[in-house]
């Protein structure tokens, strides 16, 4: 009886919504969730091979209250039938306890709009707080005795080793110069970061990938250019992160530039579509990658402030 009664309750959280052969849904693994845990929301579409699907895409919440602390790629398998099948899962965690109401997934399969019904999440407190009794500690506050000698002794080995690699250093110039062996050659300045991003963007440009249909390689090479340029740039080690954490530290320096900020989380996503979803990008998305590209480099290069002319 308790077997059935899960099943019909996996049911009815099971949002679905159909459009010929498609189907499209959302399940909570759990309905109720205490304050702190985690639950997976499991988005899935099952399609017809040549149907493009375009899966919703989330920031850091859900809906407020509701944070999205984890997420996995969208993983594709090949159904009994021949049809196609999209699963990705959501990690969800809530700090307030209250009963949410969580709107329909919106997915776009091959330019239709489908929605599911919304789920609910109960979000409960497990306990209740006293909050006539007035907080104390177990036991008074205890200092650790600091270990000055061992401190110290770490200290002056480190300073030691960094005197023997610097001489070291030096003797080997000396030497390889008494011998001529080495010549100081002055170093080229480094180039501008800008200078170099552009420089590579022009060079895919002229290489025509996705017009040879090498889709997933331009929006490879395209996005790897947007992240080197943002490491020099604004010195966020881009390529050592997804396209989320990117996101969100890229948004504070873009806050006084809302729409090149739209622009650019529009071309990740879709280059994430690309190289992991199958998605098959369409010639003025291909474009419009980038352009986009171009636009975030030049508006956000350091322009040289002018003299002023007395």
């Amino acid at each position: 009886m308790k077997k059935k009664i899960c099943i019909l309750l996996i049911l009815l959280l099971s949002i679905v919504s159909m459009r010929a052969n498609v189907v499209v849904s959302a399940t909570l693994d759990s309905t109720t969730l205490l304050l702190g845990q985690q639950t997976d929301l499991h988005l899935q579409v099952s399609a017809e091979r040549d149907e493009k699907v375009q899966f919703p895409v989330y920031g850091e919440t859900l809906i407020p209250d509701i944070e999205i602390i984890d997420r996995t790629l969208i993983d594709t398998a090949v159904l009994a039938d021949g049809r196609m099948q999209y699963d990705q899962y959501l990690t969800l965690t809530c700090f307030k306890d209250s009963l949410y109401s969580i709107p329909g997934a919106v997915f776009t399969v091959s330019g239709d709009t489908m929605r599911t019904n919304p789920v609910t999440l109960n979000v409960i407190q497990p306990f209740e707080m006293d909050t006539s009794i007035a907080i104390t500690d177990i036991k008074p506050i205890q200092k650790a005795p600091i270990w000055w000698w061992g401190i110290i002794r770490w200290i002056l080995l480190g300073l030691l080793i960094a005197g023997l690699a610097v001489g070291g250093y030096y003797l080997y110039r000396y030497i390889a110069r008494r011998r001529g062996t080495i010549e100081d050659v002055p170093q080229e300045p480094e180039r501008p970061a800008e200078e170099v991003a552009l420089e590579k963007l022009d060079q895919i440009k002229e290489a025509k990938i996705w017009q040879a249909g090498k889709v997933k390689e331009y929006h490879t090479e395209l996005t790897d250019v947007v992240r080197e340029y943002i490491g020099s740039r604004f010195d966020i080690h881009s390529s050592e992160k997804t396209s989320d954490e990117t996101l969100r530290e890229v948004r504070p320096v873009l806050q006084e530039q809302p729409d090149l900020y739209q622009r650019l989380k529009q071309m990740l996503s879709l280059a994430d579509l690309v190289k992991f979803a199958k998605w098959q990008a369409t010639p003025d998305e291909n474009e419009s990658a980038l352009r986009t590209a171009y636009d975030f480099v030049n508006q956000t290069t350091v322009k040289p402030q002018e003299n002023d002319i007395s």
